[in-house]
C-alpha cells in the first residue's frame, strides 16, 4: 500500500495552531483506516514535539511520531496559504508533512521515509508541492521522490543518471562558487594538466581553489524518522557546494550503513549532528570533530563545513593535536549522560549542565556509599554498634592497632571494615571535584575539565561542599569556554588546549573561589547542614512528604531528578551516625521513587480487567523495576492515563516519603532499592523501610483502582443513557 493517497492530501490546511492542524491531518489517517486511535496518536506526536520543535527553515513542518495506533507507515500532506507556526525560527510553515510510523516499523516502506526527509531539502521539490493544483498531483510528486529502491538486478548506473538533473538544478542555489558542474578537477589533482591544456582560466581557478577535503559525518534524532536524514542531506549538499566529498552515516529508523574503517581513516574531519549518543564513537578517535545538535545540520550546513575546514587545517598544521585527541578519548561530548541542547533556553541549559555533573557523580556516590555502609555493618558484627562508629570514624585511619596499611588481617572483620571504609571514603572524596568538573565539561567540553575538577577539589577542601562544586563548575566552564573562543595567532593555537586554556581558566576559577566566593558559600553550607541537623518531628515529616511528591510527580523527569540530586549530593556530608539527616533524606527519596511502579504492578494484579493487555504485561515487569528503584517502570501507565496515574503517584509517594522520615530510616546507598536494604544496619530499619514503602504502594494502588473503576462505571451509565 502506498505511503500517501489522494485522501491524505489537504491543499487548504488551516488551524489556530500546530496542534489543531496536526489533528486535522491525523483525522485523514483515521478516515483511511491507518490510525486506530486518534487521541493516542496525537499524544505521541505531542510528546515528540515536546522534545524538539519539528518546524524547519524554509516554511516546512514535519510533525511525526512512532505510535501503536498506526497500522502502517503513512504520510499526510497539508498546504497552508497563511502559514502555521511550527516552531521554526524563520517563520511559519506552509508545507506540512505528518509522518506516521507504526511502533514496530520495519517493513520496506520505512525505507521511503528517509527519502522524503532528503527530498524536503531540495528547492525544486518544495516548489513543485507549492504549485500543485490537485491532490493527485501532490501524490505523484511525493511518490517520485520516495519510490521503493529498484530490484538488486537493476542496472546500477541508472540511479546516478536519473538523479543528476535534480542535483544540477539545486547546485546554483548554493552559490556561484561551484558553477562548474564537473567534480574531477577538485577531487583529482592529476587531471589539472589536462584542464590547463584545454583552458588557461579554468586551470588558474583550480590552482587557486582550496584543498578538497574528505569529510565524514553521523546524524541522529530521537525518533530517527526525519531530522536524521534531512541533516545528512544538508551536510552533503554543503560539502559538495564547498568542493569537498562527504559521506554521512545516518543512525535512524531505516537502519544504518556504518562508515568503513578506511573511510574514517581517510577523513580530514568529522561532523556529528545528533541528539542521541553516537554509536561506537571510538571509531573517530584522533580526528577533528565538529559536534552539534541535529537541527544545526539542517539549517547551518555551510557553517559546519566551514568549521570542519578550519579544524582540518589546524590539525594539519599542528599534528600533535591528533595525538592529544587520541589520548583524551573518542568523541567525548558525543557520550554526555545528559545531552545539552544548544537551542534550549538559558534556564534549560543550566539544568542540563547541573544534571550532567550529577550523572557523572552518581557512580562515585554509589561506590562510596555502599562500601561505607558495608564497613559499618561489618564493624557492628565485630565490636558492636557504638564501638564500630568510633573506630570507623577515628581509629581506622590513624596509626595504631587498626591501621590497615600496616596491620591488615584477612581473618579479622575489623580489618575488612577498615578496608571498606577507607576505599569508600576515598570514593566519596571525589564527589565534589567530579560534580564540578563535569558541570564545566557540559559547558565548555574538554577544556572545562581541569578548572572544574581543580576548583571542585578546592571547594571540598574549604568545606564548601555540594554548593561549592556547583559554583566552581559553572565558573570554570564559563571561563574555559570564554578563553577557548579567543582569536589567537596561528602559532599559539597548538598550545591553547594543553597549556593556555587549562592554565588561565584554573587560575581564574580557583583564585576567584579562594579569595571571593568561597567564604560566603562555606557559611551558607554550614547553615544548611545545621538546618538539616535540627530537623525533627513535623519539619522532617514535611520535608519527606515534599521530596516524596517530587519523586512521584514525573517518574524520572526533571522534578524527580531534582529531588534525587538533592538526596545524593547530601550523602557526601553525612555523619557516621545511622540517623544522620542526609541518610534519612536518601531513604525517603529512594522509598518514594519505588512506589509508582510497585503500585501499578499491584493494581494490574488485583484488578486486571481495568487494564489493557499491554498494561498487564508492563505490570509484571514493574514488580522488578519498582523493587530496583527504577521509577520509569510506571511511565507506560502514566503516558496512557496521565491524570489518574500521576495524581495517585504524588499522593502515594508523598505518604511514603513522610513515613520514612517519621520512622527515622536511613541509608547510605544512593540506588538499588530493596536489594541494598541489608546494608541499613539493623533488621528494624529494614522493616520500617518496607512498612513505609508498603503503605504508599497500597494507597496509590487503591486510588488508581478506585478512579478507574468509577470512571468505568460512569462510562457504562453514559452508554446506557445514550442508547
Amino acid at each position: 500500500m502506498p505511503l500517501i493517497t489522494d485522501e491524505q492530501v489537504i491543499l487548504d490546511l488551516s488551524g489556530a495552531d500546530r496542534h489543531e492542524a496536526t489533528r486535522a491531518l491525523a483525522e485523514r489517517l483515521v478516515a483511511s483506516g491507518r490510525c486506530t486511535d486518534l487521541d493516542a496518536f496525537i499524544a505521541d506526536v505531542r510528546e515528540r514535539e515536546s522534545k524538539m520543535a519539528t518546524g524547519l527553515p524554509g516554511g516546512i513542518g514535519i510533525p511525526h511520531a512512532r505510535s501503536a495506533a498506526i497500522t502502517e507507515p503513512s504520510l499526510v500532506f497539508g498546504r497552508s496559504a497563511d502559514g502555521i507556526d511550527w516552531g521554526a525560527k524563520d517563520g511559519p510553515a506552509t508545507l506540512v508533512f505528518l509522518i506516521a510510523a507504526p511502533e514496530g516499523g520495519g517493513d520496506a516502506h520505512m525505507q521511503m521515509l528517509p527519502k522524503l526527509a532528503r527530498a524536503l531539502m531540495k528547492k525544486d521539490f518544495k516548489a513543485a508541492l507549492a504549485a500543485a493544483t490537485t491532490e493527485a498531483e501532490v501524490v505523484r510528486i511525493v511518490e517520485a521522490e520516495v519510490a521503493l529502491d529498484p530490484a538488486p538486478d537493476a542496472a546500477p548506473a541508472a540511479a546516478p543518471a536519473a538523479s543528476a538533473p535534480a542535483v544540477a538544478a539545486t547546485t546554483p542555489d548554493a552559490g556561484p562558487a561551484p558553477a562548474a558542474p564537473t567534480a574531477p578537477p577538485a577531487g583529482a589533482p592529476a587531471s589539472a594538466p589536462a584542464s590547463a591544456a584545454a583552458s588557461a582560466a579554468p586551470a588558474a581557478a583550480v590552482a587557486e581553489a582550496p584543498r578538497s577535503l574528505n569529510l565524514v559525518g553521523v546524524t541522529s534524532c530521537p525518533t530517527g524518522i526525519a531530522h536524521t536524514y534531512m541533516a545528512a542531506e544538508g551536510l552533503e549538499n554543503a560539502a559538495k557546494a564547498a568542493g569537498h566529498t562527504m559521506k554521512v552515516e545516518t543512525q535512524g529508523s531505516a537502519g544504518s550503513t556504518p562508515l568503513s574503517a578506511a573511510e574514517i581513516a581517510a577523513a580530514d574531519a568529522v561532523i556529528f549532528a545528533h541528539d542521541l549518543p553516537v554509536k561506537d564513537a571510538g571509531r573517530f578517535a584522533g580526528k577533528p570533530i565538529v559536534d552539534v545538535g541535529v537541527k544545526k545540520g539542517i539549517s547551518d550546513g555551510p557553517a559546519l563545513v566551514a568549521e570542519a575546514e578550519r579544524m582540518a587545517e589546524q590539525w594539519r598544521a599542528h599534528p600533535q593535536l591528533a595525538a592529544e585527541a587520541m589520548a583524551a578519548g573518542p568523541a567525548v561530548s558525543g557520550g554526555l549522560a545528559t545531552k545539552v541542547d544548544s537551542d534550549a533556553s538559558t534556564a534549560t541549559k543550566v539544568r542540563q549542565w547541573l544534571m550532567t555533573g550529577v550523572s557523572y557523580m552518581i557512580p562515585f556516590v554509589a561506590a562510596g556509599g555502599i562500601l561505607i555502609a558495608l564497613s559499618f555493618m561489618l564493624a557492628q558484627f565485630a565490636i558492636g554498634e557504638q564501638g564500630a562508629i568510633e573506630i570507623v570514624k577515628y581509629g581506622l585511619l590513624k596509626e595504631g592497632e587498626f591501621n590497615i596499611t600496616q596491620n591488615f588481617s584477612p581473618l579479622s572483620l575489623t580489618s575488612w571494615a577498615a578496608l571498606l571504609f577507607v576505599i569508600g571514603g576515598a570514593a566519596f572524596g571525589f564527589l565534589v571535584p567530579i560534580l564540578s568538573g563535569f558541570i564545566a565539561f557540559a559547558i565548555a567540553d574538554r577544556p572545562g575539565l581541569v578548572p572544574g575538577i581543580v576548583g571542585g577539589s578546592i571547594a571540598a577542601t574549604m568545606g564548601a561542599g555540594f554548593l561549592g562544586g556547583l559554583v566552581t563548575g559553572i565558573v570554570g566552564g564559563l571561563v574555559a569556554r570564554w578563553i577557548s573562543g579567543w582569536k589567537v595567532h596561528k602559532g599559539v593555537r597548538g598550545v591553547m588546549p594543553v597549556v593556555v586554556i587549562p592554565l588561565l581558566s584554573t587560575l581564574i576559577t580557583a583564585g576567584l573561589f579562594i579569595t571571593l566566593l568561597g567564604r560566603p558559600i562555606v557559611a551558607l553550607t554550614d547553615a544548611l547542614n545545621d538546618a538539616l541537623s535540627s530537623l525533627t518531628g513535623t519539619s522532617a515529616i514535611l520535608l519527606g512528604a515534599i521530596l516524596g511528591a517530587m519523586m512521584g510527580f514525573d517518574l524520572g523527569g526533571p522534578v524527580n531528578k531534582v529531588a534525587y540530586a538533592f538526596a545524593t549530593a547530601g550523602l557526601a556530608g553525612a555523619g557516621a551516625a545511622a540517623d544522620s539527616p542526609q541518610l534519612l533524606i536518601m531513604a525517603a527519596v529512594m522509598a518514594a521513587g519505588m512506589v509508582a511502579p510497585l503500585a501499578m504492578a499491584l493494581a494490574t494484579t488485583v484488578r486486571p480487567k481495568l487494564f489493557s493487555e499491554p498494561e498487564r504485561e508492563n505490570g509484571k515487569a514493574a514488580w522488578l523495576l519498582g523493587a530496583s528503584f527504577i521509577s520509569e517502570g510506571a511511565i507506560p501507565f502514566a503516558a496512557a492515563d496521565p491524570v489518574r496515574i500521576m495524581s495517585s503517584s504524588v499522593v502515594g509517594s508523598a505518604i511514603t516519603g513522610a513515613l520514612a522520615m517519621a520512622f527515622g530510616v536511613g541509608i547510605r546507598a544512593p540506588h538499588g532499592g530493596l536489594w541494598v536494604t541489608p546494608i541499613m544496619g539493623s533488621i528494624t530499619q529494614v522493616l520500617l523501610f518496607v512498612v513505609a514503602l508498603a503503605v504508599g504502594v497500597a494507597v496509590m494502588a487503591s486510588t488508581v483502582i478506585f478512579l478507574k473503576s468509577r470512571d468505568s462505571r460512569l462510562a457504562e451509565v453514559e452508554a446506557v443513557a445514550t442508547v
